[in-house]
């Protein structure tokens, strides 16, 4: 979701309302105590046809929840399965969220606002539905750094503070509560497929698949690919290709997700759900942003094969309506798809003009060993590089030939980049939580804007 929204006005489309029987339940929102408006994304309102709501009109909707006009009469918590750090659970599903509504925008695109922090539901278990302010601002942060940065990403819609107090063992308690909405293309998981297949729900499945291929449109599997007319493999092809870019854009922009199961991955190929994400303060293979990652599973440089092990948990969901080769042949995609996301980006990063995938592939080795020998944070390495400047020794030898792409935007001449490390998100916290500060936050979000400005978008894989 990059590339500037246009202004549209408000379409609804609750698309999802055929499925809805079998795919989700309808609950109500939690009641809260207090409303107290901390974000609006003044870039997204427009584009989904709320940007004349006023204060009070949007803390109706997005607080106490009242429905959009022509849209859903109930939020609804949607079901699903998923392998949580590989184990599979059953019992998930929304457990602190739901799907408020859908609309369309300027392109004609499926919008989905969900939440987070918006009550309890069948799906809660033992925890509380609630959302931590510092949980909310955090969120706000990695979704504005990673748009900026050309991944495909969530938008952080609305955060309003709700006045309860609440108790958490991984922060000082008691802390503040917000209610989240998130913008975002859909809300559909690999998880939600995995679902059905444990039910053994066919015609479920077919009609889930052919909303998704209706709603989220893609290109075609290549000419050669076996069941290239079948809907369960022109999905599995399209989401290959979608997480295989997601992999290598978290890469290039030094990000780390920290939780990748399956009920955290959207078939439409968006990052979303960001729990204990970080930033690298250097370019390490092994670092882990969940403290209770142990094992190092969702690692840094293990988020390609995170990803790629998810899609195999696709492939065996789809067995219910495909046979395995083609499903196979899709998923062996992967690998080249990623190497060739990584070159794009890198390049793109870089602003460098691409020189053809060996070139380039040269220059991503060249890097990453020059910001391992260095110690370089990633952002810094690749802003006081932009353009081939700077480089000394064995990068230099790999840039060049390398041309620049223009650009005479004055962020490429600051000092430092900005950058999200854990350092400034504390910082940031912290004039919220003592002094109920909110410049800061608000300041960074502009400076993001300005890099994300200055770097434009990613150009497409080939052939999109």
């Amino acid at each position: 979701m990059r590339e500037e929204p246009q202004a549209s006005p408000y379409r609804p489309d609750p698309a999802i309302l055929p499925l809805s029987d079998w795919i989700a339940d309808e609950v109500s929102a939690a009641e809260f105590p207090r409303a107290t408006l901390r974000f609006r994304n003044r870039r997204w309102d427009q584009a989904v046809g709320l940007g004349d709501l006023d204060d009070g009109q949007w803390a109706a909707h997005f607080a106490r929840f009242e429905p959009l006009p022509e849209n859903l009469s109930r939020p609804l918590a949607l079901r699903y399965h998923g392998h949580q750090f590989r184990v599979y659970n059953p019992e998930i599903g929304d457990g602190r969220g739901f799907l408020f509504a859908q609309m369309r925008d300027a392109e004609g695109r499926l919008l989905d606002l969900g939440t987070k922090g918006s009550g309890l539901t069948p799906y809660s278990r033992t925890a509380d539905g609630r959302l931590t302010l510092k949980g909310a601002v955090r969120e706000i942060l990695a979704t504005e750094m990673l748009e900026a940065l050309g991944v495909y990403t969530s938008t952080t819609f609305s955060v309003i503070e709700t006045g309860e107090e609440l108790w958490r063992g991984d922060e000082p308690s008691p802390t503040r509560s917000a209610v989240m909405v998130r913008l975002s293309h859909g809300h559909i998981r690999i998880g939600t497929f995995q679902r059905l297949l444990a039910l053994e729900e066919r015609e479920h499945m077919a009609e889930l698949i052919d909303y998704c291929l209706r709603q989220f449109p893609g290109p075609r599997p290549p000419a050669d690919a076996p069941g290239r007319d079948e809907p369960a493999i022109i999905l599995m092809h399209q989401v290959v290709e979608r997480l295989a870019d997601l992999a290598a854009a978290w890469m290039v922009a030094g990000f780390v997700h920290g939780v990748l199961n399956t009920d955290n991955m959207n078939v439409t190929g968006e990052s979303f759900d960001y729990g204990p994400w970080r930033w690298l303060p250097k370019w390490d293979a092994g670092f882990t942003a969940a403290y209770f990652d142990q094992t190092g599973l969702y690692a840094f440089g293990r988020q390609p094969e995170a990803l790629h092990w998810n899609l195999g948990q696709f492939a065996v969901a789809l067995r219910l309506l495909a046979d395995a080769p083609p499903l196979i042949a899709a998923m062996e995609r992967f690998g080249p798809l990623y190497m060739a996301a990584v070159a794009r980006r890198w390049c793109w990063r870089l602003g460098v003009e691409s020189r053809g995938a060996e070139r380039d592939g040269q220059l991503v080795a060249a890097s990453e060993k020059a910001m391992r020998e260095s110690g370089a944070q990633p952002d810094g390495f690749f802003h006081r590089h932009r353009g081939g400047r700077n480089a000394e020794g064995d990068l230099a030898e790999a840039l060049e030939s390398y041309r620049p792409v223009p650009s005479d935007d004055p962020y490429w001449s600051q000092a430092e980049p900005e950058t999200m490390l854990i350092d400034e998100v504390e910082t940031i916290w912290s004039a919220i939580d003592q002094r109920d500060d909110w410049v800061p936050l608000h300041d960074k979000v502009e400076a993001i804007r300005r890099m994300g400005d200055a770097h434009g978008s990613p150009p497409p894989p080939q052939g999109h």
